[in-house]
């Protein structure tokens, strides 16, 4: 199976960013690519609540949605959109921060909402309060497709794992983690919660990530930390993208999940006990 990581950095214009994707996607398949994974927020990436009222849609008006079911359509490739910010009719106005997975037909087979929303204070300069603006979703997602069976996360969610562990125990052989990474915590913590995720699940995980400095009209300045990242299930780092922007494509060898699990099962070693966190 050949996968690509499609490393952006998404502005808070979304027609800009559909073009920079539809580029992205065609240049994954002409490379052979059969799962195109984008990152989080692909289609806006914005400080500004004004600007997200003035330019996000609902899901079923939103022309990034559209334009990336034409593309998977056209390329005939599974396509998984990292997230989406989109309107929702939430009595409160808060956006949904939604991953989407599409079929090379074009059809939405799989949709995830962001369960774990990023409220830290970094340090004194760098203060995120996601769910202000996104409120946060409440159901895992295992998707089934001809490629692999993929379980659905959102960047924050790497930081939760029993969640992981949940979606490999429901049969997740490849673990999609995109993301919009602090650079603040990305020197530090990215890439090792990443194989500590792949370790514990014995999966693949395959985290597309946002990279640089963010071009925006309104708020305050934003960037990502990038190095889009491919891990095998024995915890070794297959591809780090660095921080351009660009296509990355890795091939993945769906045996070596059932060789790790046969090998090392502690998917099957859970037991109950009292106490602490029971």
């Amino acid at each position: 199976m050949k996968a690509a990581l499609c490393q952006m950095t998404s502005s808070d214009v979304p027609e800009e960013n559909l073009s920079a994707a539809r580029a992205m996607i065609a240049e994954a398949a002409a490379g052979g690519a059969q799962l195109v994974c984008t990152p989080e927020v692909t289609n806006c990436v914005s400080t500004s609540r004004a600007r997200q009222e003035a330019v996000l849609a609902l899901e079923e008006d939103d022309a990034t949605l559209a334009g990336m079911r034409e593309a998977a359509r056209e390329h005939g490739i599974w396509l998984s959109i990292g997230s989406l910010a989109l309107k929702t009719r939430d009595a409160d106005g808060r956006f949904a921060n939604r991953s989407f997975l599409i079929s090379p037909e074009g059809e939405v087979t799989a949709r995830y909402d962001k369960i774990h929303m990023f409220d830290v204070q970094v340090s004194d300069t760098e203060t995120y309060r996601e769910s202000a603006g996104y409120r946060p979703g409440a159901e895992a997602v295992v998707a089934e497709t001809p490629l692999a069976t993929l379980g659905l996360t959102i960047c924050y969610d790497l930081r939760f794992p029993h969640l992981h562990r949940g979606l490999a125990k429901a049969g997740a052989e490849v673990i999609l983690i995109p993301a919009a990474f602090s650079p603040g915590t990305g020197p530090g913590h990215w890439e090792v919660l990443l194989r500590a995720r792949a370790i514990e699940c014995g999966a693949y995980v395959l985290a597309a990530a946002q990279t640089g400095k963010h071009e925006l009209t309104e708020g305050r300045p934003r960037k990502s930390w990038g190095h889009s990242m491919a891990v095998a299930p024995w915890g070794e780092v297959v591809l780090d993208a660095g921080e351009a922007p660009g296509v990355f494509l890795v091939d993945l060898d769906l045996a070596q999940v059932a060789d790790v699990r046969r090998r090392l099962p502690a998917l099957t070693h859970d037991r109950p006990y009292e106490g602490p966190g029971a």
